[in-house]
């Protein structure tokens, strides 16, 4: 290609970088110094000298997150088809007429009636009003859980070092985004009224987003999280909740980001140890045990014990707690036996009859792959 060069005067070419070098020289050490004296300098983690955010390119966190949850980023219009989501790009299209050639004339017609205006008379079909009113009730949990999800997530976007790293944090918050539009839309199907927030979720989700640096990390990717990959993974074999299956798939990834990114930048042995975050990371907590609870009549209406329920998340988010480095005033090993007394003499004052049983251990995921999942997240945690 050619160019037609024109001509520069450059003396005042020269000046002009001149002035910007001293000028870039004194605003660069003025930020500098404000920023250690804790008066304010630079606001943006960025290292533009390096055209890499604070912390380096850590690209391995990158194909992790990033690049992994743009290959499963799933689109609304073909999972949950029956919405108002009109998401999936023309090629996307093409390749779903293809899938559905291939299909069966049982799958065709199944997938015509999940797409059909009759949603939701397949689940007035499917469902009692007492048993739609539950799964709306537990369902509303994490829908107002991910409103949460989406601006606490956004609000670890200037705590986190590297590129990598705010590369898996972006795709956490386009998924948390995504999540709360899409089981909104899921709920409201139901025609069921939407309860508010209960006092102990409202308690719960505050506390994390009001948390400072990375107990935020601990409040919504350990503790919220799991409590919502548990809701997924118990109500995605369900009918007309298939959808679940990929709100689950999500949500293993958010569970392990902690771990991965402190597998780059680890927490001092203060940050994990200091009694006084131990402390707090456990008041964070608490709201969860009364709001498990609380769900005891919408479980018990799906025939599900609160307590195996419970029981399942306590483990799973101590487990991810203590792996990533969020230590609480007792080890695993000692605070859940504590909390599985608490439970038993809950039942024994409730329940006649009631036996001793290990809470601790059980498991209310359904369904192989989801349960395969959270064996690779949790590992002999899964199902202790």
């Amino acid at each position: 290609m050619h160019f037609e060069k024109l001509p520069v005067n450059e003396r005042a070419a020269q000046i002009n970088r001149d002035v910007e070098r001293v000028v870039n020289r004194a605003v660069r050490t003025y930020d500098a110094v404000m920023g250690k004296l804790g008066l304010g300098g630079r606001r943006a983690a960025y290292d533009d000298e390096a055209y890499e955010f604070v912390g380096g390119a850590k690209d391995n966190l990158r194909k992790k997150h990033y690049d992994k949850s743009l290959r499963l980023l799933w689109k609304a219009e073909h999972a949950a088809p029956w919405t108002t989501f009109k998401d999936a790009g023309e090629a996307e299209k093409a390749l779903m007429n293809v899938a559905e050639r291939g299909m069966s004339e049982a799958e065709k017609s199944a997938r015509a009636k999940i797409s059909s205006k009759e949603f939701k008379a397949a689940l007035d079909r499917e469902y009692t009003p007492a048993q739609k009113k539950a799964l709306v009730t537990i369902l509303s949990k994490i829908g107002h859980g991910e409103a949460y999800a989406w601006l606490v997530s956004a609000s670890m976007l200037n705590e986190v070092k590297s590129t990598g790293a705010r590369a898996a944090v972006t795709m956490q918050v386009m998924e948390e985004a995504k999540h709360f539009v899409v089981l909104r839309e899921l709920i409201q199907a139901f025609d069921v009224e939407i309860p508010r927030q209960a006092a102990w979720d409202y308690l719960l989700l505050e506390g994390c987003l009001r948390a400072k640096g990375f107990n935020r990390f601990f409040g919504m990717n350990v503790l919220v999280e799991t409590i919502a990959l548990s809701i997924f993974g118990l109500l995605s074999d369900k009918p007309g909740l298939e959808v679940l299956r990929l709100f689950h798939l999500d949500e293993s990834r958010h569970t392990a980001l902690p771990d991965n990114y402190f597998r780059e930048f680890p927490m001092t042995e203060w940050q994990k140890r200091n009694p006084a975050a131990r402390m707090s990371r456990l008041m964070m907590s608490l709201p969860a045990v009364p709001l498990v609870l609380y769900l005891e009549p919408e479980l018990a209406e799906l025939g599900v014990d609160v307590f195996e329920f419970a029981g399942s998340v306590l483990r799973k988010a101590v487990h991810l707690a203590e792996r990533s480095g969020f230590l609480m005033p007792l080890p695993g090993s000692e605070l859940l036996p504590v909390f599985n007394a608490i439970f038993n003499a809950y039942c024994s004052a409730t329940r006649p009859n009631h036996v001793f049983r290990n809470y601790m251990a059980a498991d209310t995921t359904h369904g192989a792959a989801e349960a395969a999942i959270e064996r690779e997240i949790f590992g002999s945690a899964a199902a202790a």
